[in-house]
């Protein structure tokens, strides 16, 4: 008699000893089971059925989009949409152009806030609570509340006077990079606030006896935190650098207060259908309607060229992503 069939009459022994009770529970963790496929299957559902979506449609041509047999599989198979969203985004100089704004600002953003979340978590200082208030209204208060401020800051730019004091006028730093880079190292950039307030908690929950040990080997404050605590903050510094990087990258707001018209995937694609119609009578000299599936498709090529960058470096990072979600806790 093999193991499964001495299991299986052992099972139904004890089954009949507990009056039907280990069935019914066997029955219940089986439904249960059964019901938690059929939820997550559907929110998975949810989450990548658009997706698919503008993937299947970016490879249509204008007919398929217009013929009621082609549901998701494209009956004409063309990449005429990824050229055109190419040309009329100007894709590869707004790539660039993101990919080094982008990155370099998430560098900063990152390397200025692990430095405030260590010392909120680790040390004590007058008005402490009351600077960690502030931190928390830089997550509550959505920028379009200081976006006049900063307008009328950044373009009418001093520093206690000196320039104006020297030149006779202010700086306008409008349609450069600067103020993104100042606003960074300030802590007031894009959604600095969260990552201090996530690299603060995890650095809480890292036992104190390491910077203690520490100190006594005879390392300084620095030492002990770029020798022993930053290499152990590696999860939540690449989660919070993931964040920084695709929030830069799909910005919007910010682009076109400071940087006028520097061209950036997420300020090309908010244009792209405004310019279809200028960039097809230009290739065929006829003016035309373009029609709103059309335009629906060169949206949705767009859309998955401007993604497409980052779900390719939330794959590599994705091990230390899911490792600092699990072990950061949000804990007070």
């Amino acid at each position: 008699m093999t193991n499964r069939k001495i299991a299986n009459k052992d099972f139904w022994e004890r089954n009949k000893k507990s009056g039907g009770y280990l069935l019914k529970k066997k029955i219940g963790e089986k439904a249960v089971s059964v019901a938690r496929f059929i939820l997550l299957f559907g929110l998975c559902f949810l989450i990548l059925q658009p997706l698919l979506n503008k993937i299947s449609v970016s490879f249509m041509p204008e007919k398929d989009l217009f013929d009621p047999t082609v549901i998701s599989l494209p009956a004409h198979f063309t990449l005429s949409n990824y050229r055109v969203a190419d040309e009329i985004m100007e894709y590869w100089r707004s790539f660039f152009n993101s990919m080094i704004i982008s990155l370099t600002i998430a560098i900063v953003q990152i390397s200025v806030c692990t430095l405030v979340g260590y010392g909120f978590a680790r040390f004590k200082f007058p008005l402490k609570k009351f600077w960690f208030a502030c931190v928390m209204l830089i997550i509550l208060i959505p920028p379009q509340v200081i976006s006049n401020s900063l307008f009328l800051h950044f373009r009418f730019f001093d520093f206690l006077g000196i320039f104006k004091l020297i030149t006779g006028s202010t700086i306008n730093l409008r349609g450069s990079v600067i103020p993104y880079y100042l606003m960074s190292i300030g802590c007031m950039g894009l959604k600095n606030g969260l990552y201090i307030y996530m690299i603060r908690q995890f650095f809480r929950n890292i036992p104190s006896d390491m910077e203690e040990a520490a100190y006594v080997d005879g390392c300084g404050v620095f030492k002990t935190f770029f020798v022993i605590m930053l290499p152990e903050a590696k999860p939540i510094i690449t989660s919070c650098f993931l964040f920084a990087f695709v929030w830069q990258w799909t910005d919007g707001f910010y682009s076109k207060m400071f940087l006028g018209n520097v061209r950036l995937v997420s300020t090309s694609l908010a244009n792209i259908v405004e310019s279809l119609g200028a960039f097809i009578q230009r290739y065929t000299g006829i003016k035309t309607t373009v029609s709103v599936a059309y335009s629906n498709a060169i949206l949705s090529t767009g859309t998955l060229m401007i993604i497409a960058p980052v779900i390719l470096l939330y794959l590599f990072a994705q091990r230390q992503f899911v490792e600092s979600i699990s072990s950061s806790g949000i804990k007070m």
